[in-house]
């Protein structure tokens, strides 16, 4: 035992220091039996054999790290001998990982978060959601009815880069030849790439400005949808809407509803700080961000879908009713997750400092 090695270099010291070995002998004795239940605990932990430790040792753990915590602090004041501080010091480190520290590798990580973590996270953002969901169906009308009542809003709203030669005065020809697939896939990797680029950019902005207690993120979500619903005003004057739905469909169904998330995200770290209940202000946002930050991981990996969905399946498939049948079965699959999938919690810790 660790304790005995100090013991025995404490009987070896020179007279000098023979006070200061007292003192440590008369600390370290009146805590020892706790120190060497909680090791004992650690250890049969270490070694994956939690079916050795006693009920009463097991609910005991966070009380016994809690005292030897206690006792470091008050070596390292008080300055006791090497031996005893170095011993503490490690029992420390070795209990906080035992009750603080994540349990899981990254594979076993993957499945509590595919198989019902994610899931959970975004359920427990329903409120969230459906604020999000109300404001960015509002900001789509905003948008038809500013631009069907002056179509300069047209180009207010929607930036060259993106009209692409849809503009108000348009034929309808050439509205539909903006539609049309490509036959092959070569150049679309790229494609793919930039579209990942710009849409994960709306979705981390959606999130980050949350933090300004969720009015940006309205704002830029009425934004960005008051633009897609100047577009369906656009294809629906030319007889298209049903092909533009379609067309879009195919990615949006996925893509509108990372940034949905995403925006929901934002509005609960937003609506905790601005009403922190019992909390201070940090610390509502921090129990908030890390429940959001769960529900962005996965919204990264629906826009990395979405983006594969654009560059490739929307430019290869022809028809729009392909392109629907796209559409409606991606949404069909996300509702389904999001509502069937049994509720699993995160299996990582956190470090309470």
């Amino acid at each position: 035992m660790a304790l005995n090695l100090f013991s025995r270099k404490q009987a070896e010291a020179p007279p000098a220091i023979e006070a200061a070995t007292l003192r440590s002998d008369r600390f370290r004795l009146e805590r020892q039996s706790d120190w060497q239940r909680l090791e004992s605990i650690v250890t049969a932990l270490e070694k994956n054999r939690p079916g050795r430790i006693a009920d009463d040792d097991l609910l005991e753990l966070p009380v016994l790290y809690r005292k030897a915590a206690s006792s470091l602090a008050v070596a390292r004041e008080t300055s006791l001998d090497a031996a005893t501080l170095a011993y503490l010091e490690s029992l420390v480190r070795r209990a906080w990982f035992q009750v603080y520290g994540p349990r899981t590798g990254f594979l076993r990580w993957l499945r509590s978060f595919f198989g019902g973590g994610w899931s959970a996270a975004v359920r427990d953002l329903w409120l969230d959601i459906c604020i999000a969901l109300a404001v960015m169906v509002a900001g789509t009308l905003v948008g038809w009815l500013l631009v069907a009542g002056d179509n300069e809003w047209y180009y207010r709203l929607v930036p060259d880069s993106m009209a692409g030669g849809r503009h108000p005065g348009a034929s309808p020809e050439m509205l539909a030849q903006s539609l049309e697939g490509t036959e092959g896939a070569e150049g679309l990797t790229v494609f793919a790439a930039s579209l990942f680029s710009n849409n994960s950019g709306v979705c981390i902005l959606a999130f980050a400005l949350g933090f300004a207690f969720g009015i940006p993120t309205l704002l830029l979500l009425v934004h960005n949808m008051a633009m897609l619903g100047a577009m369906l005003w656009l294809f629906h004057q030319g007889g298209l809407g049903f092909d533009f739905a379609a067309w879009l469909s195919v990615h949006g169904t996925t893509e509108l509803f990372a940034i949905l998330l995403a925006g929901a995200a934002g509005l609960h770290i937003g609506r905790s700080m601005a009403f922190p209940g019992e909390l201070s202000i940090m610390d509502a946002a921090a129990a908030s961000g890390r429940r959001a930050a769960v529900v962005m991981v996965g919204c990264v990996l629906m826009l990395v879908i979405a983006g594969l969905l654009e560059g490739y399946a929307r430019q290869l498939v022809q028809t729009s009713e392909a392109r629907l049948t796209i559409g409606l079965v991606m949404l069909a699959f996300w509702l389904a997750y999001f509502l069937l999938m049994p509720r699993r919690a995160m299996g990582a810790k956190v470090d309470p400092a």
